[in-house]
């Protein structure tokens, strides 16, 4: 395979894995006892960049190597095909008004947001559609890493827009409804199941998903195999009823800390007037997308009576996961959210 490293490269990695999960794993557990959003996520790459940006000496000692990201891309597609379940297409009946306007306002939303961004700042093509997604965190990332030089702009940009989500959203919901969603979120996050409730079989399915799902995309040439392959296998078992994997708690954790530890080693090396820039485009860009889509929700509300704070998760650009768990919290239909999204 491409990614596997000879045995000196592994000893290296090692100790910078070493260092940088060190930093990543305390700094997440300190944004999860203040009951921040996306904690591991959040925390590794804040607490990996700080470090490396105060204590210059241990920069060369940061990152996450190439062979360790693979089989976390791999888990991770897995679980993204895992959202999808049986009842996906009698549901998806029901709900075509919503999907059309939400997909309309995608469209408007990336051209609006990359029109901003090429001819308002003159970033560069690929780059500014990449910053201009919508989508989650975790996904946009992977597709950056793999076809722009600067990820570390597109995690910027992604960091602020699910903040100022996870900061307006909950208090939107909480004013309404009551409550500390927030609180209640990281809540259910640690109570999912853990690796060691899984039984045999469900840990040997997830292993085989991965696994055949890169073989055969590999084998059919797709585009970003590690990503596409596992998912689109994984899809296709829970669409048929063949699996039915939950997500697990230590996967979840390890994939935010070698996703944020990652970007944050090479924020690490960015001289921060460079990285303030980009912080101020990205909170404007913030601003419109999520504009675009508060307008998209009232349109939505008034047209056929949807339940305006329901149709928000739905339509609001943040993660699948911390969004669906929300939509729990407070009685939403969880299904219609998490579809959506």
């Amino acid at each position: 395979m491409p990614f596997l490293p000879s045995i000196n490269d592994i000893r290296k990695d090692a100790v910078k894995m070493g260092i940088t999960f060190a930093l990543a794993l305390s700094s997440g557990w300190l944004f999860f006892q203040v009951n921040m959003p996306a904690p591991y996520l959040m925390g590794s790459l804040f607490g990996v960049w700080l470090a490396g940006g105060l204590v210059r000496p241990i920069q060369p000692y940061l990152g996450v190597a190439r062979w360790f990201h693979v089989p976390v891309i791999l888990g991770l597609s897995v679980m993204i095909g895992a959202t999808f379940g049986q009842d996906l297409f009698q549901e998806a009946v029901l709900w075509w008004k919503s999907l059309c306007v939400m997909m309309v306002t995608t469209f408007i939303v990336c051209i609006a947001g990359y029109q901003l961004l090429t001819r308002w700042r003159g970033y560069e093509k690929r780059l500014a559609f990449f910053c201009s997604l919508p989508g989650g965190q975790a996904e946009a990332l992977i597709l950056a890493r793999q076809l722009v030089d600067k990820d570390y702009v597109v995690a910027l940009f992604h960091l602020v827009r699910v903040t100022i989500v996870f900061v307006s959203t909950p208090l939107m919901l909480a004013f309404i409804q009551g409550g500390d969603a927030v609180a209640l979120s990281n809540l259910r996050l640690a109570d999912m199941p853990r690796m060691f409730d899984l039984s045999l079989d469900q840990m040997g399915l997830f292993i085989f998903l991965a696994l055949a799902g890169l073989s055969l995309a590999l084998i059919l040439r797709f585009p970003l195999p590690y990503l596409l392959g596992p998912m689109s296998l994984s899809i296709l078992f829970h669409l048929m009823g063949w699996a039915d994997l939950p997500r697990v708690n230590e996967f979840v954790i390890l994939a935010q800390l070698a996703i944020g530890g990652a970007i944050g080693a090479r924020l690490a090396q960015v001289p921060f007037q460079e990285v303030l820039g980009y912080l101020n485009d990205g909170f404007v860009n913030a601003l419109l997308i999520m504009s675009l889509y508060l307008v998209a929700t009232f349109f939505m509300a008034k047209l056929d009576g949807f339940n305006f704070l329901e149709v928000w998760l739905a339509f609001v650009p943040g993660g699948l996961y911390e969004v669906t768990l929300l939509a729990l919290i407070f009685g939403f239909d969880v299904a219609f959210v998490a579809f959506h999204h």
